[in-house]
């Protein structure tokens, strides 16, 4: 059996194993494990039932994951984006008043417009015609992006009405929490302990426990809801199908096209900081199977819109399965079958709470820095956005915006200096899309 996990994966070819996959895919899983929780309950304010999202939330991700997995075999998980799902809550759902199928509808004209993106070649060629320094950054700034999260979530920053952001209570027990999870992450790293990230999550969620941080399971729900699914194809409450009375409102293609930039460049910059931790990005800016990696990135958008989990994404988590060693697609399909169990053990998967998860992400931003040194300082053309991206990341909670701010500085940059011609003619088209984005907010 594992002689052939081996040959299929190409495990030892890309100096791995059948137990470091394992551990990888442990710890990109329980990364991002909070969106079992998450996604369902912001999809229960739009009238879906608890149930049915978090049967959607979990087959829609175990599907794409392990698809991405078995095809392209990179240790990339995908499952319902978080900034993408506050779209269609927030804004389509109960800012417009949209019924939920419709919003689900939104989302799979989305996917299929990234689709047809892909399968033309612009969103592969967009993301070649990126120079190398900007790349770096990006990378770079979901790093810091992920530490951020992980930081806040564990509740060592939080919000402040004179400054936005500062320090927390670090007597407070899920501070507490945060910090014994930073302390075995960093402690583990150090010493170079296999699966130390993933070692440093249960330490803490076990810590937890005793302080209250951990919350223990109340009750078991083992029922599947599938009323969710074909969301687009089922009838709204004014008796029409949603997916046609989609078609009919203009003011919601323009949360399409919103929807379309954010998944279209998070993919992209997540790609990147992915591929510089486990091997399969190259400093000319070339991605190793990148047109299957996006090919299935664009058809999961689809599929979160078709199950009613609302656009289905890779996600940044995926690199700390590859800072612990992930290198192939065996990986993504350990995390497909966790969020298969999730679907009956949910309560067990709600344990993990974000301060015990909070040293992973610590140390995952600091791995990534270490592409720093890759960018060009002594160029302004290449520092200053490089700068931006860096910066705009963490600093907007946007993979998105971030990346728009560096594109659209790059190209004005190069015009001040007279080097226009010099610019990608789709960096200028990808500019100009962000600009507009930008105006539309």
């Amino acid at each position: 059996m594992e002689q052939s996990l081996d040959t299929f994966f190409k495990i030892s070819e890309r100096g791995s194993s059948v137990r470091t996959e394992v551990m990888g895919g442990l710890t990109t899983f329980l990364t991002m494990a909070y969106v079992v929780a998450v996604n369902p309950a912001m999809l229960g304010l739009t009238g879906i039932s608890f149930t049915a999202a978090l049967t959607a939330t979990c087959f829609g991700a175990a599907i794409m994951t392990a698809i991405m997995g078995l095809v392209a075999n990179r240790p990339l998980a995908l499952a319902s984006g978080m900034g993408l799902n506050a779209v269609v809550v927030y804004s389509i759902c109960l800012g417009e008043g949209v019924d939920w199928r419709i919003a689900m509808s939104c989302v799979v004209f989305e996917g299929l417009i990234i689709l047809i993106l892909v399968l033309a070649g612009l969103r592969e060629a967009i993301m070649k015609a990126i120079p190398a320094s900007l790349q770096h950054a990006i990378g770079i700034g979901i790093g810091l992006f992920i530490a951020f999260i992980g930081l806040k979530g564990g509740t060592l920053i939080v919000a402040s009405d004179s400054s936005y952001i500062t320090m927390g209570v670090v007597s407070s027990p899920t501070a507490i929490v945060a910090i014994v999870s930073i302390v075995c992450a960093i402690a583990f790293t150090v010493l170079n302990v296999r699966g130390g990230l993933l070692l440093s999550i249960l330490i803490a969620t076990v810590a937890g426990i005793p302080l209250g941080v951990t919350p223990l399971p109340t009750e078991w729900d083992f029922g599947f809801d599938f009323s969710a699914f074909a969301a687009p194809l089922q009838t709204t409450p004014e008796g029409t199908v949603a997916i046609v009375e989609m078609m009919t409102q203009p003011v919601l293609w323009l949360f399409v096209f919103s929807m379309l930039m954010s998944d279209f460049f998070d993919t992209m910059g997540t790609v990147f900081a992915v591929g510089q931790k486990a091997g399969f990005s190259h400093p000319d800016g070339s991605v190793d199977d990148m047109h299957k990696i996006l090919t299935i990135d664009s058809i999961a958008a689809m599929v979160g819109g078709f199950t009613g989990g609302s656009s289905i994404t890779t996600y940044a988590e995926s690199v700390s399965g590859a800072t612990a060693g992930a290198r192939t697609g065996l990986s993504s399909l350990v995390v497909a079958v966790l969020f298969i169990l999730c679907a009956f053990l949910a309560p067990i998967v709600g344990m993990i709470s974000s301060s015990a998860t909070c040293g992973a992400l610590v140390v995952v931003g600091y791995l990534m820095m270490s592409e720093i040194g890759q960018i060009e300082w002594h160029n302004p053309a290449m520092a200053i956005p490089s700068f931006l991206v860096i910066a705009g990341i963490p600093m907007t909670y946007s993979i998105t915006d971030g990346i728009g701010f560096g594109f659209i500085f790059y190209c004005f940059i190069m015009l001040v200096q007279g080097k226009a011609k010099e610019v990608h003619p789709l960096m200028w088209i990808a500019s100009a899309a962000f600009l507009v984005a930008f105006l539309l907010m």
